[in-house]
């Protein structure tokens, strides 16, 4: 059907029969539910359209029967659907003429701004043509609407009276506009179009008197003299000169960032004649390429120069067909119509007119023309020496001697800086919020889309916007009035894009979306069904759908967004691709353990949106095959510091499998478990507050049943690590290693934790030895740095700190190979312990704030303590307690409930008790070293209560007593704290108070006792 509301109401189906809605009211409820046509139309606004401000009582209920009755009238061609707000009218916006006559009429509008008269004249008469009389006759108190579309007429005649002007009739003008004039006599661009239709007719005098006129009528009415630009008009016809060409578009806000583009083509075009900014819809080109000619006219300023050189700006985005391009470049450089004889060829004109020229030609938006732009281009560079072209284009030209300068989304700080630039404009003051860097991430740092988002500040906060970005084409769908349909809003821009790929390109397009962070080409190849891709990627790249990097081809966001509307067969797609990543998840599993591993995790980490899309469908459509994925997955991501991101996905996917692994997977079974338990605070294991005991009993339940070697023998580590040290026999964890050579090296690094925990410093430092020859011989650099580490504090410990740090070096840079937070955090604040007990208390904190930094970006609250924690004790050895204090309490606040932040938390009481220590405060330090305590005793092994009772030797009330505590910390840890200067301090305090006998004496019977206290452990 067909809805003319711009005059009477007019109804017709589409072989032009007439519909009668009915009477009055039918009449004004369609009109309303017309002029929201796509979109719901709330109740109230309907109820207020029909009955007034203050609809009488039971409005409600009268709507609704007026709804029934306008639906009966208009089935079967068109239907009112009932929304949630109010209702709908079932047709396409395009099929209303107040629609139509808008989009009309914007098309003029830009064809006018481009130079394109006769296209801007056609397509406003179009327009024009669409109004019947009045516009919304039947709703006679939309007295806002009314006055808006009036006031859109009447720009629409004037934009039509330009572009006539343009094409020389002026003469045929003088009647309509002074008509005009006459019910709109304030009107400052009527005045000048009626003096430059008279000075075009041959009639100067009355144009000059014109202008009198309008002075005379400004000041009366108005108290206003003219426009500067009106005055100018005035000043031309007074001199007879001919108006200068068109500038460059005016920049009405403020340029920011592309500072390297813009160096690259200034230098780009002082050598190169063609240059082409390329990249995708809403990247800010034309922007870019406005501000980089318009630095180059302001360097050539005050050079003598020839008239007609300098910067020409060419808009072809209106243009709908390629042989318009010559006239709309000789519009642009002002060459009038009538200049040479109307036989002249345009493009022998044009080459005329530039033979003698130093120019840059700014030609903006290629791509739809982009074959008819490249021959113009050629030719008028092959023609023209002088003249030098900067493009725009989402595709090249593809023509000899082109330079290429990509334009690609704006870098995190300059998106943002635009962000905040533009929210100031709708919202004064505004200084930034937590999600912007969110806000412009997700919208892929596009300037447009940043824009556009940034005005929505007007009436939402930064918290709803950023919430709202998943609908995105919905939310960013109000943009600049002036621009032409296709740039006013982030989806008309995809379209525009969308719309120039062929069929093929467009499916595959659609294909892509469903992979996530990008695709290799034999991703693409296996899992898209398309054989031999090559060439639609490379098409797709080169028209700026995709980007290409070390051979990985990676979708913006926005455009995924907008491609995977039209995705065929999304279930067939997603089990395509989530059975690649599976198998390529297991191709890789072995190979993470063993000297190859580094391009392994590379190629893991490059697919980290894959794998994690792969499994979340799995975990709803395969829990089985999601149990395969997580179990081979858990090594790369405890390497990479991944693992907190799974516990979602571990907790779906065990409540979808139930309490017992399905058959054959039980390792599977048990590394979701583990999943589960390496959460964060809120469902963490450990035998402490917050664990999931029944979970924990089930998994060593399951490894006690186990039959022969494990084929994923990590579980052990990780197991480890989810529960704290378990107390399992030494036969059962070598019968889950095998003669896995990896297994039993990791086994080794268990052992050697035990006998830590234990007080058996000598037997843990030979499993870690041990340990390390097997890493080794495999090659594997997590397992060789996870035992440097205790072996360079071992080192340490004894006082060999040159060689402890010779250690702890070899594990780091093993661990800089692999990126691996968590355990290079580690490295680092073991040797910044070196360095503190050296004395170099500032490398010391440099390398805990190194650790914290990592520890923070990879969600490890512990990890993040225990730095806090040491840099904490820096402070305190260099004497500053307040700074000390304010870390330790940080450091208390960061601890989760898992049993490794336990000891952690001892150590900060600690902290807390040897910093009041040094205020002066006695009492409140052995209160401190007493919480310590307690605490200690309820985790496990000594090595802790050698700690706290190193303490509380330091604030003991006796000589002999602190002796004795000596003594028992000896041998809880089972060797002397040769480096610790805490310890050191306390000790030779005490030997300064007590005689050597004495002294011996205590310290024995403290360590007897120590010694006791661990074997009842």
């Amino acid at each position: 059907m067909r809805f003319g509301i711009l005059g009477p109401l007019d109804i017709r189906t589409d072989d032009g029969t007439p519909v009668d809605p009915g009477g009055p009211r039918p009449r004004a409820l369609l009109t309303l539910l017309l002029l929201g046509a796509g979109r719901a139309v709330s109740a109230q606004r309907l109820a207020e359209g029909l009955y007034g401000a203050e609809p009488p009582a039971g409005a409600a209920n009268a709507l609704q029967s007026q709804v029934s009755r306008l639906r009966r009238r208009l089935a079967p061609h068109a239907g009112i659907e009932a929304t949630a707000t109010g209702y709908r009218i079932a047709v396409a916006p395009d099929t209303v003429d107040v629609y139509q006559f808008e989009t009309r009429s914007a098309a003029g509008r830009a064809a006018l701004a481009a130079g394109d008269h006769r296209n801007a004249a056609t397509r406003l008469r179009e327009a024009l043509a669409l109004w019947r009389g009045p516009a919304l006759p039947d709703l006679p108190d939309a007295h806002a609407e009314a006055a808006r579309l009036d006031e859109l007429r009447l720009a629409a005649v004037q934009d039509r009276i330009e572009a006539d002007l343009a094409l020389g009739e002026g003469s045929g003008l003088v009647a309509e506009v002074r008509t005009l004039l006459a019910a709109h006599p304030l009107s400052e661009r009527l005045y000048g179009q009626l003096m430059r239709a008279l000075h075009a007719s041959g009639r100067p005098a009355e144009a000059l008197t014109v202008f009198e006129e309008a002075r005379r009528t400004l000041a009366d009415q108005l108290g206003a003299d003219p426009s500067p630009e009106l005055s100018a008009l005035h000043l031309e016809l007074l001199r007879g000169t001919e108006p200068e060409r068109p500038g460059l578009p005016g920049q009405l806000t403020r340029f920011v960032g592309r500072e390297p583009e813009l160096a690259r083509i200034a230098e780009l075009l002082a050598g190169s004649r063609l240059v082409t900014l390329t990249g995708p819809g809403g990247a800010g080109k034309t922007r870019l390429a406005v501000e980089a000619a318009t630095r180059i006219e302001a360097a050539r300023t005050g050079r003598a120069a020839r008239a007609g050189d300098g910067v020409c700006f060419v808009e072809l985005a209106p243009l709908g067909d390629g042989s318009q391009i010559p006239y709309a470049v000789l519009t642009g450089l002002g060459v009038r119509e009538g200049l040479r004889s109307p036989a002249a060829d345009t493009t022998d004109r044009l080459l005329a007119a530039l033979e003698e020229r130093e120019l840059l030609l700014v030609l903006d938006n290629c791509e739809h023309l982009v074959e008819a732009a490249a021959r113009i281009a050629a030719l008028l560079l092959a023609s023209c020496p002088g003249v030098r072209i900067l493009a725009t284009s989402r595709e090249s030209l593809n023509i000899t001697g082109e330079v290429l300068v990509p334009v690609p989304p704006l870098p995190p700080e300059p998106a943002e800086r635009l962000f905040l630039d533009r929210a100031r404009a709708v919202r004064p003051g505004f200084d930034g919020h937590a999600r912007v860097p969110h806000i412009c991430a997700a919208l892929d740092g596009l300037p447009l889309a940043i824009e556009l988002a940034a005005a929505r500040l007007r009436t939402l906060t930064p918290d709803e916007l950023a919430d709202r970005l998943d609908d995105r084409f919905r939310l960013l769908s109000r943009g600049d009035r002036s621009k032409a349909p296709r740039h006013r809003t982030l989806r008309a821009v995809v379209e525009w894009s969308w719309d120039l790929l062929d069929e093929e390109e467009r499916e595959l397009a659609s294909r892509l979306t469903v992979f996530s962070g990008g695709a290799t080409l034999a991703a693409v190849e296996a899992v898209c069904g398309l054989p031999y891709p090559e060439d639609l990627l490379a098409s797709l790249v080169e028209k700026s759908f995709l980007e290409v990097s070390e051979g990985r081809y990676r979708m913006l966001e926005t455009i995924r967004a907008f491609a995977a509307e039209d995705l065929p067969d999304p279930g067939g797609l997603r089990d395509a691709h989530a059975g690649y990543f599976l198998r390529l998840a297991e191709e890789a599993e072995p190979k993470l353990r063993g000297g190859g591993q580094l391009p392994w995790l590379e190629r893991l980490s490059a697919e980290h949106g894959n794998l994690d899309a792969a499994l979340r469908h799995l975990v709803r459509h395969g829990p089985e095959d999601a149990l395969r994925l997580m179990a081979v997955l858990s090594c790369f991501w405890r390497l990479r510091g991944l693992h907190g991101e799974q516990v979602t996905s571990a907790r779906e996917l065990l409540a979808a499998v139930g309490d017992a692994p399905p058959p054959g997977l039980t390792e599977e079974y048990v590394l979701c478990a583990i999943n589960v338990l390496l959460g964060d605070g809120d469902h963490a294991a450990g035998g402490g507050a917050g664990g999931d005991e029944e979970l924990v009993a089930r998994v060593d339940a399951l490894l006690a049943a186990h039959d022969g070697p494990l084929r994923l023998p990590y579980i052990l580590m990780l197991w480890s690590l989810a529960v704290g040290p378990r107390p399992a026999s030494n036969e059962q964890a070598l019968a889950l290693a095998g003669d896995d050579p990896w297994a039993r090296a990791l086994l080794d690094v268990g052992l050697g934790f035990q006998e830590y925990y234990t007080g058996r410093p000598r037997k843990a430092e030979e499993c870690f030895t041990q340990a390390l020859a097997g890493f080794r011989a495999t090659g594997d650099r997590w397992g060789m740095a996870n035992c440097l580490d205790p072996l360079g504090m071992f080192a340490h410990a004894r006082g060999d700190s040159r060689r402890a740090l010779e250690l702890l070096d070899e594990g780091l840079a093993y661990m800089r190979d692999l990126a691996a937070p968590e355990e290079t955090s580690d490295l680092l604040r073991s040797r910044g312990t070196v360095l503190l007990h050296q004395g170099d208390a500032q490398g010391a904190e440099a390398h805990f704030e190194r650790a914290l930094t990592l520890a923070r970006s990879a969600g490890l609250p512990d990890k993040v303590a225990g730095a806090r924690r040491q840099i904490g004790d820096a402070a305190r050895l260099s004497g500053d307690t307040a700074r000390a204090r304010v870390h330790y309490e940080n450091a208390l606040q960061e601890c989760a409930a898992n049993w490794f932040s336990v000891g952690e938390t001892v150590r900060i009481f600690i902290g807390l008790g040897r910093t009041a220590a040094a205020e002066g405060c006695a009492e409140e330090a052995r209160d401190w070293f007493r919480q310590a305590t307690e605490l200690a005793v309820e985790g496990p092994g000594a090595f802790k209560l050698a700690e706290t009772a190193d303490a509380l030797a330091s604030v003991a009330d006796t000589a002999e007593r602190a002796a004795v505590l000596l003594g028992a910390a000896t041998a809880l840890r089972g060797a002397r704290a040769e480096a610790d200067p805490d310890v050191i301090r306390t000790d030779n305090d005490v030997r300064a108070k007590l005689s050597p006998d004495a002294y011996d004496q205590a310290f024995e019977r403290g360590r007897r006792l120590g010694s006791a206290a661990v074997s009842e452990r």
